[in-house]
Order: structure tokens, then C-alpha cells, then sequence
């Protein structure tokens, strides 16, 4: 069994750092110098730099390739690119080459061949098959989550009836298309307590918010719920948040879509409680870590 992951690990990051060290050496940085610029150690450096470790001549002659490393290679040394920048334009080149048909995905099924025989309904390299999309979603959740859990304070913005950041699929059209924390996340002796992963079909109330915001709509594939207080929806407007009244008290999808449908542009949704029911806030955005560091900026 071996993953596409392993064939970037083994034959394209060694192939693309070696033509990076040796066109950074060409530009007149020392070997000091590419290695701090490269994340590695010299002695890694001086390995490539002497032909030592072993290169994938498909992917070195990859016009692509070439092109990206020789102005990588430009921007680094003269300091207009950041190793941050050259990483994710990296990043962003390994995805091109996954996708079907193309040359990590061509490699990949050269080392396992019966993946060409897997089946037309599902394609391990398509970028938009069901699991990759599902898996992005469940991806990004796990960061938006990570980021409320470090947030310090963010334990005093769970309402009573928990939280719960809530992430769907481009495509989404009942809650089982949305991702959610089971159970909800709540304040456990002032912390933020995240019972379990993300899993897709455990949020019905947040979801349903996000579907009806959609259905009407709201450009979002996030939200999250929090307490209600006048300052807070305060501060979410002066960040330019542009907030929206709905009536919870009544059918929500229908109250949600009116909301929308009068005032379009709104990224915060709020009811203000009644009997029985708690008033909240409901943040909207296009991830779940937009959604978190929206409320991550209230604490």
C-alpha cells in the first residue's frame, strides 16, 4: 500500500529542494544561507549540492517544475519571496500535479497499478470526489476547532446550551452534508471542552441555520454559535460584520430565510431568546477557521 503523500515525500520534495539548493547556490548564497532558507541542515544541503540524493529525472524535467524552482529561486535570493510564500506556492503545485491524469498522480499509479482498475465511480486522484470533498470539510473543521480550544476565554462565549462550529460541502442539502462536534462543545469549569471529533449528520440546530442561511442565499459554508450579549453584536459590527434579527421562536428555517432575504449581505445571524429559549448568536463565513477567528477576535 503505498499513498500518493509518500511519492511527494520520496521523489518530489528531495527532486524540487535539490534543483532549489543548487539554482540558490547559482545565485551566490552560501550554504549557510540555503539551508536556512530550504528549513534543512547544511549537511543536507551538501548532499545535494553533490548529487548524493537521489532525484526523479520526470519530475526535474517537468516544465513546470522548472519554471516555479527558477523563480522561487530568484525571489529568495534577492528577498522578495518568503520561505512561507515559496512553500505555498509549492503546496499549490503538488495539488495541480495530484489531480487526474497529471504527473504525481501518473507516478503514484505507475507504484500502484490497481488503482487505474479501482473503478470509474471512484478516482483517487479527482479532487472533487466525494471523500477528498468530505475529508476538506472535516480538515478544516479540526482547524477551526484547534484554534477555539487555544483561543483562552473562548469558554465564556458557549451559551448554555453548548456551541457548536459547524462546516458543510459545497453542495449541501440536508444536515447529513454538514460537519459538526457530537455532542456540542461546552464550558467545562471555564474551559472549552471538545467531547470528540468532527464527525458529518451530528449538528441538527446549527446546521439547519447554516442550510436555510444557504438555501436564501448567504455565501457560507460555516457557523457557530455563541451567547448573546448587545456588546458582543456590537463588536461583530464594528469588525464589519453585517448582522440580521430572526424570530427562533418561530418555524427557524423559514425565520433564517428572512432574515436573509432582508438584509443579503448578512454574515451574523441573532435572535434575542423567549420563553424557553436561549438567546444567541450565529456567525457565518466561508470556513471554519474564518468562523473561529471571528470569534476568536470578540475574546
Amino acid at each position: 500500500m503505498q499513498f500518493v503523500e509518500e511519492i511527494v515525500v520520496d521523489e518530489f520534495l528531495p527532486t524540487v529542494r535539490s534543483l532549489l539548493a543548487g539554482e540558490l547556490r547559482d545565485r551566490g548564497l552560501t550554504q549557510s544561507e540555503v539551508a536556512d532558507v530550504l528549513g534543512i541542515s547544511q549537511s543536507a544541503v551538501s548532499k545535494y549540492a553533490h548529487g548524493d540524493v537521489t532525484t526523479n529525472e520526470r519530475i526535474a524535467d517537468d516544465e513546470r517544475v522548472e519554471a516555479l524552482v527558477s523563480e522561487l529561486a530568484d525571489g529568495l535570493a534577492a528577498g522578495d519571496v518568503t520561505p512561507v510564500q515559496a512553500l505555498i506556492e509549492i503546496e499549490v503545485l503538488v495539488r495541480d500535479l495530484e489531480s487526474g491524469g497529471d504527473l504525481l498522480a501518473q507516478l503514484h499509479e505507475e507504484a500502484v497499478p490497481e488503482l487505474a482498475d479501482h473503478g470509474a465511480s471512484f478516482r483517487v486522484h479527482d479532487p472533487e470526489n466525494d471523500l477528498r470533498t468530505s475529508e476538506r470539510v472535516l480538515s478544516s473543521l479540526r482547524r477551526g476547532l484547534r484554534i477555539l480550544e487555544n483561543a483562552g476565554g473562548f469558554a465564556t462565549l458557549i451559551p448554555a446550551v453548548g456551541a457548536n462550529l459547524v462546516a458543510c460541502t459545497p453542495d449541501a442539502g440536508d444536515v447529513d452534508d454538514v460537519a459538526g462536534v457530537p455532542g456540542r462543545i461546552f464550558d467545562v469549569k471555564g474551559q472549552a471542552t471538545v467531547p470528540s471529533d468532527p464527525e458529518f449528520g451530528v449538528s441538527e440546530h446549527v446546521a439547519s441555520v447554516l442550510l436555510a442561511a444557504r438555501e436564501h442565499g448567504a455565501d457560507a459554508s460555516a457557523a457557530i454559535n455563541i451567547r448573546y450579549e448587545p456588546d458582543l453584536l456590537a463588536e461583530l459590527t464594528e469588525q464589519g460584520h453585517v448582522t440580521a434579527e430572526f424570530d427562533e421562536s418561530n418555524d427557524v428555517a423559514s425565520s433564517v430565510g428572512a432574515a436573509i432575504e432582508d438584509e443579503p449581505e448578512a454574515t451574523v445571524l441573532y435572535q434575542t431568546g423567549g420563553m424557553g429559549i436561549e438567546p444567541l448568536i450565529y456567525v457565518l463565513g466561508s470556513d471554519a477557521e474564518s468562523v473561529a477567528d471571528a470569534v476568536r477576535s470578540l475574546i
